[in-house]
C-alpha cells in the first residue's frame, strides 16, 4: 500500500480517508497511506471499547477486571494463576494485575491465597460466582464482536485476521529502538 494513495470513491470516505485526503491535498510529496491501516486500527479501537465494555459496566467491572477474569476462566482447573502468570495471560504488566485483583476480591469474583511453593507469591483463583459471571459475559461479548464484523463475510474477516495476525507478528518480533530508528 506504500506509495501514492489513490483518491477515493465517496464510499470510501471513513474518517481516517478524510484525513488522508486532507494531508495530501496540503502536502503533495507526503506519503500517508500508512494511516489507511494504522490510523483506521486506532479509530475502530476508540469506536469499539465503548460497545465492547458496556456489558462489563452494566457488570460493575471496571476496564481490563473481565480480562482477569477471563484469563483464569482460560486456565486449566481449579482457574488459579499466579499474578506473573495472570499478567503474561492478560498482556499486561504484574502491576497493573494488583488493583484489578483487589477490586475482584472485593466482588468476591477471585480469591487470592499464598502460594504453596513459594511464601511470597500470591496465587489468585476464580470463585463460583466469577465463573458463572464470566461464563455469562463471554457469550455477551462474543456477540458483541460478532455484530461488529458483520458488515464482513466469513472469508473478509478470516483474511482480515491473517492480515493483522502478520502484522502483530512483525511489530512485536521487532525490538522497539529498532521500530524508532526506521
Amino acid at each position: 500500500m506504500a506509495g501514492r494513495v489513490e483518491k477515493s470513491t465517496p464510499a470510501e470516505r471513513d474518517a481516517v480517508r478524510v484525513i488522508v485526503d486532507q494531508w495530501q491535498a496540503r502536502m503533495p510529496d507526503l506519503d500517508p497511506s500508512p494511516m489507511l491501516v494504522l490510523g483506521r486500527i486506532q479509530r475502530l479501537a476508540a469506536v469499539c471499547d465503548p460497545i465492547l465494555r458496556s456489558p462489563f459496566a452494566a457488570a460493575g467491572l471496571a476496564s481490563g477486571d473481565f480480562d482477569a477474569l477471563a484469563a483464569l476462566r482460560r486456565s486449566e482447573p481449579p482457574h488459579a494463576l499466579s499474578n506473573n502468570e495472570l499478567a503474561q495471560a492478560m498482556l499486561v504488566t504484574p502491576g497493573a494485575v494488583t488493583k484489578r485483583i483487589d477490586r475482584l476480591v472485593d466482588a468476591g469474583l477471585v480469591t487470592r491465597a499464598r502460594a504453596p511453593e513459594d511464601a511470597r507469591g500470591r496465587v489468585v483463583t476464580l470463585t463460583r460466582a466469577g465463573r458463572r459471571l464470566t461464563d455469562k459475559l463471554i457469550r455477551a461479548h462474543m456477540a458483541n464482536e460478532a455484530a461488529i464484523l458483520a458488515g464482513l463475510d466469513d472469508g473478509e474477516q478470516r483474511q482480515l485476521g491473517a492480515l493483522l495476525g502478520k502484522l502483530l507478528a512483525s511489530v512485536e518480533s521487532v525490538p522497539d529502538a529498532a521500530l524508532h530508528s526506521r
